[in-house]
């Protein structure tokens, strides 16, 4: 699996304008011709061009520095110079512009769209431009404008709607492969997942939603331990959170502990993210010697209120059980958003 790469720093300059043209006309029988020197073209812009087709950055690290095409120079019988050719780079849906110093947010990829970020040179005139009833032989031309020029980081927040997360081996790339048509990396060995992983989740009413396998958190990983906390912001724009739990090993209160030290971790990153509901997905019941212990096993849970329900991700148990209760989420999402709206609209009249 290629390597998702989610950052990256470039330096763009668009293309100069091109220079203005000193001539002037000599042609037979015209002894005293005037001055005929055409305008330069104008450089090539540089463009950021959304699209769905992309989903990483790499394209963008073969090389650091991007130039658009220098515009042509004026010339002779008042010809303008050719404009220089645009260069247009393009990002995944998801990314974000962020200027190298001070770090401002210039612009955030949502939709299919193109940005212009840096300007072409304007061309310089010829002499033509400069001729007058009182000067009417100028040898003046200017010189074409540079091009606007800058560094800029791209950073790309992968915008799905559903994000597994969970400790290494619970079970994530599994019901990834449940869920959806996406082929994970599943092994028995810890951090399998060394990239997010998106898959089509489709549900009965032909809803869609994209559906994310997040690289395994531990204790420590928003101080770097483990894979670190470089893929928490991929989160950062879901709505819903499937935390999925091995529940064939230990007892209730093991089981919520390693609830907590994903949450605290969670927290700890980024406060926004401990508020994204969820959906606690206690895994493995294959495994479960006696399925009545699932009754006392969530019993945590239910004491703090949370959704949760058992399954099997494996042998695809309770997968319609799991989708019914994210239907419900995502509805009640949506029903608390248009509500949202209609106060709001309410209010500006």
């Amino acid at each position: 699996m290629a390597k998702l790469v989610d950052e990256v720093k470039i330096f763009v300059k668009a293309g100069d304008g091109g220079s203005g043209c000193a001539s002037f006309r000599r042609e037979k029988y015209v002894p005293r011709g005037g001055p005929d020197g055409g305008d330069g073209g104008y450089g090539g812009n540089i463009y950021l061009q959304s699209t769905p087709l992309a989903n990483s950055l790499v394209h963008l690290t073969k090389k650091q520095h991007y130039y658009a095409e220098r515009g042509g120079n004026g010339r002779k019988k008042c010809l303008q110079g050719k404009k220089g050719k645009d260069l247009v780079l393009q990002v995944p849906l998801g990314t974000v512009l962020i200027e190298d110093v001070g770090d401002n947010i210039l612009h955030d990829f949502r939709k299919e769209e193109r940005l212009l970020i840096a300007e072409g040179g304007k061309g310089g005139k010829g002499n033509a431009r400069f001729a007058t009833s009182t000067h009417q032989a100028p040898r003046r031309a200017e010189k074409g404008k540079g091009g606007e020029e800058r560094w800029i980081r791209l950073v790309l927040k992968l915008l799905a709607d559903i994000a597994i997360i969970g400790l290494p081996n619970a079970g994530k790339s599994t019901l990834l492969s449940a869920l959806t048509s996406a082929n994970s990396k599943i092994a028995a060995y810890p951090f399998t997942t060394l990239n997010p992983v998106l898959g089509m989740l489709e549900l009965e009413d032909y809803r869609s939603f994209v559906v994310a396998d997040m690289p395994p958190l531990i204790k420590g990983s928003h101080k770097g331990e483990g894979l670190g906390n470089r893929f928490l912001r991929h989160i950062e724009r879901c709505k819903l959170l499937l935390h999925i739990i091995d529940s064939s090993t230990g007892g209730a209160g093991q089981l919520s502990a390693r609830l907590e030290e994903v949450d605290s971790e969670l927290a700890e990153a980024n406060q926004a993210l401990s508020k994204i509901p969820q959906i606690v997905v206690l895994n493995k019941i294959d495994l479960l010697g006696d399925r009545k212990r699932c009754k006392s096993l969530a019993s945590p849970f239910e004491e703090k209120g949370l959704e949760y329900c058992f399954i099997s991700a494996l042998q695809r148990q309770g997968i319609d059980e799991l989708l019914n209760l994210i239907d419900k989420e995502l509805d009640e999402q949506k029903l608390e958003q248009s509500k949202g709206e209609e106060k709001l609209q309410l209010e500006r009249h």
